[in-house]
């Protein structure tokens, strides 16, 4: 599962990357935690705009309380699941999710450190995503996962599905049959760059829901 992944290069930045001519503010933060805002990037009557949802699409658990705050459903595991097949077969409802990296925890439980992931040569990169509108949060956004690379196992056996600038168009407008195959491609080796650190995992508490289990 992906928890947290950065976004640091600002909302001007991001949209030069993705073509997105009127760049919006943003309450996003440098880093995004399932239940917070993150910047999307989707398209619109023909253009590309950029706007803040809330990553995670909420669910509810057997036996929480009627006011209880859902949980954030934020990775993708199958798109040809129910619950995602519908969604993810219509263009409009695909996005790309910004981002400059994403993390994993490793080490031993309780003091496992946070191990950084970005794309090599890439600055901005982009997450495959799909978003929807919901009743509890407004728009919210989730990212689709695949199985781990070579440079990636060492730490997770799943990662997400990362497109590179060629791969935006296809995304957004493809079939959906482009969409499976991004799904089970196996995302370069050699394009990977990790950066293992000393900060604590644990800081992850600050995100405003716990992450529901991956769908």
């Amino acid at each position: 599962m992906c928890n947290l992944y950065s976004e640091r290069s600002g909302a001007a930045e991001v949209a030069a990357h993705f073509g997105v001519p009127n760049p919006v503010a943003s309450n996003a933060g440098d880093e995004v935690y399932p239940g917070t805002p993150g910047l999307v990037v989707r398209e619109e009557e023909g253009g590309r705009i950029l706007q803040s949802m809330t990553w995670g699409f909420p669910l509810r658990l057997k036996g929480m309380a009627p006011t209880a705050r859902p949980k954030p459903v934020n990775n993708i595991a199958d798109l040809r699941k129910p619950m995602w097949k519908g969604l993810a077969a219509r263009p409009r409802w695909r996005c790309l999710i910004p981002l400059t990296g994403f993390a994993e925890a490793e080490g031993p439980k309780g003091a496992r450190t946070r191990t950084w992931f970005n794309v090599k040569d890439q600055p901005i990169f982009a997450w495959a995503g799909i978003w929807r509108i919901s009743d509890e949060w407004g728009p919210v956004y989730s990212g689709v996962m695949t199985d781990c690379n070579e440079a990636i196992r060492p730490v997770h056996d799943r990662m997400p599905v990362l497109l590179m600038p060629e791969d935006y168009d296809r995304w957004l407008n493809g079939t959906f049959d482009d969409a499976i195959a991004f799904q089970q491609r196996c995302f370069p080796d050699a394009l990977i760059e990790t950066t293992r650190t000393d900060e604590l995992w644990v800081k992850r508490k600050a995100a405003a829901a716990a992450p529901a289990s991956l769908l």
